[in-house]
């Protein structure tokens, strides 16, 4: 190699040098992952926003729908946040982002937004699992075009200590990215984008098979006792079931993004512990309300559904029933009964729509003001006992109760012996009144307190009640 050709990679090398050193004294302005092209942000509300840029940098943004203009100096590892004004619901808009190097968010809409979290039975996605449909998703998936509706899955992660970003990009709803989405969460969205008329954005974070102790942040964990904690700073010997984990690596990302409210499909991986859930369940809500800090936003639920399980644990009612304590334990919260939904031989059960529909009853009544709708199903009221006769009341039965045509078969009384037997149902004009030969004196009822059982009890309009009892015997 001559001299000359020597001089020329030298001053080449010279250049690279400086060139990567300008990159890392400069940084390039970043946005935390939920921030993406075709975001939804939540209407009338103060959004945060917030990312990365080099250190100790005034950042600039400014908003389309009213070209506000709004600054602050990154801190010391770059890190910065700004709080902007959302308006009514509307757009598309954009977000113009400068520290120097400009960034643009297009196609960004102002509606409503929710998270929609959970297990497998929230993470099915609208083309079904392998063998295992959604009721008619073809359908749902041909027509599923709405520009007004926006998707985003958050890629599953996790972490023995909070972890700042996630990855998942927003996603326009057509029928190929439909066709992969929750269609619990899909469901919903099209029926509250519908009634509302305005932009739906749903965020899904999901895993199948997890309990609910990972989806818990660790200071929401500290007041459950037999839950252990993993070392913060071991992420040896991690899984997806480990405490606190999930909510590290998908939730915590998340917290700040301004919210209406949060769906939540989980519970057959906690059968077994229904009375540790009864507590866990609330404790999940109030954790996730003060990591957000925005007040008692709206949180509902799905009831899980009956199955046939395959063995001799818990009977899963005692878990149903700790979701229906649950629902009234908090305030702002409500629950989505599938008792008429399960399969025997299928824990997911294939129809979703009635599970994104009911949700979607909560949401409008409780959150939207939606008069005329009902959004639970008979809920126990009161038990009288006369003679043998059992007389029951129900609330969310204005209009009175109804089989669609099928037999009562799924109550059981018991006298003070605490054996149950079947008992003959009548529909009456306050209720229902049972009766069985073999108990004289009965003094507790059960209702589908079963594994698997096909509800038959609804309200007038159509929705289930769930599985009850009266007693608090053991078994």
């Amino acid at each position: 190699m001559n001299k000359k050709i020597k001089n020329i990679v030298a001053g080449l090398t010279i250049l690279l040098i400086f060139l990567l050193v300008s990159v890392n004294l400069h940084g390039e302005i970043k946005l935390t992952g939920i921030f993406y092209d075709h975001m939804v942000l939540q209407q009338q509300t103060i959004a945060p926003i917030w990312g990365k840029a080099s250190p100790d940098k005034i950042v600039r943004l400014t908003t389309s729908w009213d070209n506000k203009s709004y600054k602050v100096r990154s801190a010391s590892n770059g890190n910065w946040k700004l709080k902007v004004k959302t308006p009514k619901a509307g757009g598309p808009y954009e977000i113009n982002i400068s520290d120097g190097t400009n960034l643009k968010l297009s196609d960004v809409l102002i509606g409503e937004v929710w998270i929609c979290s959970g297990q497998s039975n929230m993470q099915m996605p609208m083309k079904g699992f392998r063998n295992q449909p959604v009721a008619g998703s073809n359908d749902a998936i041909a027509t599923a075009t709405n520009p007004s509706i926006r998707l985003c899955t958050v890629k599953r992660n996790s972490g023995s200590k909070p972890i700042e970003d996630i990855i998942g990009n927003w996603m326009e709803c057509v029928p190929e990215n439909v066709a992969e989405f929750s269609a619990a969460a899909w469901y919903f969205g099209q029926m509250i984008q519908k009634t509302l008329g305005v932009p739906v954005g749903l965020i899904c974070a999901h895993r199948g098979g997890t309990r609910i102790e990972p989806w818990i942040s660790s200071k929401g964990l500290k007041a459950f006792n037999w839950v252990k904690l993993p070392d913060p700073e071991q992420e040896k010997g991690i899984t997806s079931q480990t405490p606190t984990v999930l909510f590290n690596g998908m939730i915590n990302p998340l917290v700040g993004f301004a919210i209406r409210g949060v769906l939540w499909y989980q519970g057959e991986s906690n059968k077994e512990e229904p009375e540790q859930y009864a507590k866990l369940m609330p404790g999940l809500i109030q954790d996730w309300r003060t990591e957000w800090a925005i007040g008692d936003f709206p949180f509902y639920f799905v009831q899980i559904a009956p199955f046939g399980y395959k063995n001799d644990g818990i009977n899963s009612a005692f878990l149903r029933e700790a979701q229906l304590k649950a629902s009234t334990a908090i305030p702002n919260t409500g629950m989505a009964c599938l008792l008429d939904a399960g399969e025997k031989v299928y824990i997911h059960p294939s129809n979703k729509k009635i599970v994104g529909e009911r949700l979607a009853y909560l949401a409008l009544v409780n959150t939207y003001n939606i008069k005329g709708v009902e959004f639970s199903g008979p809920v126990l009221k009161e038990m009288n006992v006369k003679g043998n006769i059992v007389n029951l009341t129900f609330d969310h039965a204005n209009n009175g109760l109804t089989t669609f045509g099928k037999e009562l078969e799924n109550f059981k009384v018991a006298g003070e012996d605490k054996r149950f037997y079947p008992a003959k149902a009548l529909l009456t004009v306050t209720g229902i009144s049972l009766s069985s030969p073999e108990v004289v004196n009965p003094v507790a009822v059960r209702y589908a307190f079963e594994d698997f059982v096909n509800g038959d009890l609804y309200n007038t309009e159509g929705l289930p009640a769930s599985s009850f009892r009266t007693d608090n015997w053991e078994k």
